[in-house]
């Protein structure tokens, strides 16, 4: 009897609160007044200027110029309406008027929404001598961005409408025809930049017309405006990358190793970021969208995801010593081929032994696959052990995981799990040989360009690193900025272990496989990749630090089947350095080579093998009274 009294007294409470907040809406505030269907306040809404985006030198990447949109409130919308009057005004057809009318009527009668946006000046100014005689219709101004310049679509992304799950996140702020941030900074820093909208109440009498501000204007919200934000990509490095991307697929990242500030982030193919404005920009999307070939909203410096290759054997060395199974006395034999068919060798250095130095700036795959085997083996009796602790010393450096940054987008690539191996080859029957590949950053090892950068900071840095991140300021200040881009993480390497890695990078640059980037100009330590790819051409690969002895960039650079690390990836890695260090690229004959450069041929090869693996190749139709050949027809369709 006790336990209902209480259940009573508990509903008994749980009502009366419940009565005392309707009452406190309904008798105090005026909530219900402004929403309910009550055509005698008029609500008008101010949409505020989107806060400007600067590089971080302070240039204009991002600002706003002036259109106009023009919005309804459907409940107004009554007696004889001239639709078809309307539809000549706007220039569309009934069954177009009807449907957006039902779309925003089935969100809210009573709030004015969007219904049609991207209009001129020019239109603007006709629409609003005619728009008196379409009661419920008004004209509004509404700022649209602009960008300054072609470079950096992967990373400002783009503002677009919003859709029913957009409003769904944030009901109390959109309504249907906002726009909002769908990409890139854009969408990342969406509540920084859009600002608060202004809302102003007037009372109207029968006829319709304002006869002054509503509670004399103590219910209006004041428009603010969206803050402006600085970010951390240099625009002059950021065109200059783009523009050695040109023809190319692939990825260049560059870190400043000190701060872990993103100082470009290039993608290729790229993606002109003034193409999303405008009346023909969901044409321009559908476009992009379609390409399944290219893939060019595929953003390749965060998202896609690579075999490490030869880079990743740094890391390899960094763990060895760390587990105390290599020193800078150890040494290895190198045989050309590795365990008969296994990692083929191409470093030079056959039939004598070669210490770790010699080994990075030879790329020995002989050393670095022993050197991995020793870390499996550590203990005799169970390699679980050796296998996780290699594992988690990796996944110290960013690896295996998303790096939880503010970049709208991004993959965490993969270091491979136990009992992966205990799944494929049954439990406990693989060992240290059947995993060896993983030491030289081919099997199951996966990463992607961002990551690269990043471990190669943490190696510039000696052990640590500041997450990567493309925020500087906000409002010309730093208050804002989440703390962990202001920490160092330490990975589980001692620092004592890294300037022996770091001279062999050296040694990559002045006796070993990239040594004809070398420059007088600044110095560099690198490692070159070549990763194969099941799909084609292996992929180039390199990463960088510059220079040496203060380093101020650390550069990742992935081309698609590039070949050998030398003959792209690592040009372009130490031309985007010498830009950023010296404002300027004296070596102007491996610049033209690298700019000149087009791989399209070796893509499109691919391309029709795979839909002819697949049945959808359509072979080139004949030419027929015509002197200029014909294109090759290539179905679109998705790659899996």
């Amino acid at each position: 009897m006790n336990v209902l009294k209480q259940m009573y007294f508990i509903i008994g409470v749980i009502c009366t609160m419940f009565i005392v907040r309707i009452a406190y809406f309904q008798l105090f505030t005026n909530k219900y007044i402004l929403n309910a269907v009550n055509t005698s306040i008029q609500a008008k809404v101010t949409i505020p200027q989107r806060g400007y985006i600067y590089d971080r030198n302070g240039k204009i990447l991002v600002s706003n110029s002036p259109a106009y949109e023009v919005i309804v409130t459907p409940v107004a919308v009554k007696g004889k309406f001239d639709t078809l009057g309307f539809c000549n005004m706007l220039q569309i057809d009934k069954e177009t008027f009807k449907a957006k009318l039902e779309k925003i009527s089935s969100y809210s009668r009573i709030i004015p929404s969007t219904f049609a946006s991207y209009i001129t000046r020019e239109e603007a100014a006709y629409i609003q001598e005619e728009i008196e005689r379409y009661p419920g219709f008004e004209i509004r101004s509404k700022p649209i961005r602009e960008y300054h310049g072609t470079a950096g679509g992967n990373i400002f992304g783009y503002v677009s409408e919003i859709g029913p799950e957009y409003i769904k996140k944030d009901s109390l702020y959109y309504q249907p025809g906002d726009f909002a941030g769908i990409s890139g900074v854009e969408k990342s820093y969406e509540k920084v930049l859009r600002g608060t909208k202004g809302i102003s109440y007037f009372k109207k009498d029968i006829s319709g017309k304002n006869i002054g501000p509503y509670n004399g204007g103590d219910s209006d919200v004041k428009m603010v405006v969206g803050k402006d934000i600085h970010i951390t990509i240099d625009k002059d490095l950021q065109e200059y990358a783009e523009s050695l991307l040109k023809n190319k697929r692939g990825g260049i990242v560059a870190i400043e190793p000190k701060t872990g500030e993103i100082l470009c982030m290039a993608s290729s193919p790229e993606v002109n970021p003034n193409l999303f404005v405008g009346v023909d920009r969901k044409k321009y999307l559908s476009q992009l969208v379609n390409d399944s070939m290219n893939k060019p909203l595929y953003d390749r410096s965060v998202q896609a995801q690579y075999p490490p290759g030869s880079p990743f054997k740094l890391l390899t060395a960094l763990a060895a010593m760390q587990m105390q199974v290599l020193d800078t006395a150890s040494t290895y034999v190198c045989r050309k081929r590795y365990h008969k068919k296994k990692n083929y060798c191409h470093c030079g250095t056959f039939g004598r032994p070669i210490k770790v130095e010699t080994a990075i700036a030879k790329s020995c795959n002989t050393f670095f696959s022993e050197t991995y085997r020793s870390m499996i083996d550590k203990d005799s009796t169970d390699k679980r052990k050796g296998f996780n602790q290699w594992s988690e010393i990796m996944k110290s450096f960013g690896l295996g995981d998303f790096l939880h940054n503010d970049l709208a987008v991004g993959n965490k690539g993969n270091i491979p799990k136990y009992e992966l191996y205990d799944k494929y080859y049954g439990k406990d029957k693989w060992n240290s040989l059947s995993v060896t590949s993983n030491g030289i950053g081919q099997g199951e090892i996966t990463t992607t360009a961002i990551q690269m950068a990043n471990f190669t900071a943490a190696i510039a840095n000696q052990g640590k690193y500041i997450t990567p991140h493309i925020i500087k300021k906000i409002d010309n200040s730093t208050k804002e900025i989440d703390p962990k881009y202001k920490t160092f993480k330490q990975t589980l390497v001692e620092s004592k272990y890294f300037k022996f890695i770091i001279e062999g990078m050296k040694k990559v640059i002045t006796m070993g496989t990239a040594k004809k980037i070398f420059t007088n100009s600044f110095t560099q330590a690198g490692k070159t990749g070549t990763a194969q790819n099941s799909q084609g051409q292996d992929h180039s690969l390199f990463t960088l630090i510059a220079p040496v002895e203060n380093p101020r960039i650390a550069v990742a650079v992935i081309i698609e089947n590039g070949h050998y690390g030398a003959t792209w990836a690592a040009p372009i890695s130490s031309l985007v350095a010498e830009k950023y260090l010296m404002g300027e690229v004296k070596r102007k004959s491996i610049e033209s080579r690298m700019k000149s450069g087009n791989l399209n041929g070796e893509y499109r090869r691919q391309w029709i093998n795979y839909l002819k693996k697949i049945g959808k190749y359509e072979p080139p139709k004949p030419v027929v009274d015509s002197l200029t050949p014909k294109k090759d027809s290539l179905a679109k369709v998705n790659r899996p």
